[in-house]
């Protein structure tokens, strides 16, 4: 699993002009899911990212985390962050997960976030998305355990 964190003002996701997720201050989160997943690691990336201290204090410290703060979560699915690009020139996604256990997975994540007492939006698995976000910071995480 890897996944993209990107501390946002606000972020939406849009699917033929149709608004399909959006969130305010929070984290817009892009996520891939590996060959080798399950619901396990699914739990153990959660969990850390939800307590990231990635939000500043009152004394301008990056010191508090997203339940921290009252942020917000948009989680979207993206298989192309597990490219291999070590050789060649086109990226090989052998080691991303099939499509029916990446989503299956993408949307355990998504249904850990709805149980938590944390706002979260999300896009959906496989379709064609257009991801708006105002970055702040910028502050942006890869988050590989």
């Amino acid at each position: 699993m890897k996944l993209v964190i990107q501390r946002v003002n606000h972020a939406n996701v849009k699917i033929d002009s149709e608004e399909v997720g959006k969130i305010n201050k929070g984290l817009l989160v892009l996520v891939g899911v590996a060959a080798d997943d399950d619901e396990k690691i699914v739990e153990k990336y959660f969990n850390k990212l939800i307590k990231l201290r990635i939000f500043e204090d009152e004394n301008g410290k990056t010191n508090l985390s997203l339940k921290d703060v009252g942020g917000e979560l948009l989680l979207v699915s993206q298989f192309t962050l597990l490219a291999n690009c070590k050789e060649g020139n086109r990226p090989s996604f052998i080691g991303a997960g099939s499509p029916d256990e990446a989503k299956r997975l993408y949307e355990y994540m998504v249904e850990l976030g709805k149980k938590s007492d944390i706002h979260t939006e999300c896009g959906v698995f496989g379709a064609d998305m257009k991801v708006s976000l105002e970055n702040d910071g910028p502050f942006t995480i890869v988050l590989e355990l």
